[in-house]
């Protein structure tokens, strides 16, 4: 049974710092693209971060300079660095594994609230 459990949100400080971790249950989790969503109160979820299974990365423009999204092949965890966090950064963050089509699977989202 493919399973992903996020860990590691809770309640910041605006310019503070959180890291969030996945942990991958899944078969040849290497493979998978892995990615971390977020998604506010009314509105839409959105893609924050990707990691290919070679290492490469992308972010959402909101995001680029403060947050890095990284891997660990021997341990089937996938990170989040957030750094200079914000208020609007305040939101259920999801991670996401993927790979091909069929296979695509979603996290139970750890809630990140950025606020003084």
């Amino acid at each position: 049974q493919v399973q992903l459990v996020e860990s590691g949100g809770g309640l910041v400080q605006p310019g503070g710092s959180l890291r969030l971790s996945c942990a991958a249950f899944v078969r040849f989790a290497s493979l998978y693209v892995m990615n971390w969503y977020r998604q506010a109160p009314g509105k839409q979820r959105e893609l924050v971060a990707v990691i290919s299974s070679g290492g490469s990365t992308n972010y959402v423009d909101s995001v680029k300079g403060r947050f890095t999204i990284s891997r660990d092949n021997d341990k089937n965890t996938v990170y989040l660095q957030m750094n200079s966090l914000k208020p609007e950064d305040t939101a259920v963050y999801y991670c996401n594994a993927r790979l091909g089509t069929g296979n695509d699977y979603w996290g139970q989202g750890t809630q990140v609230t950025v606020s003084s």
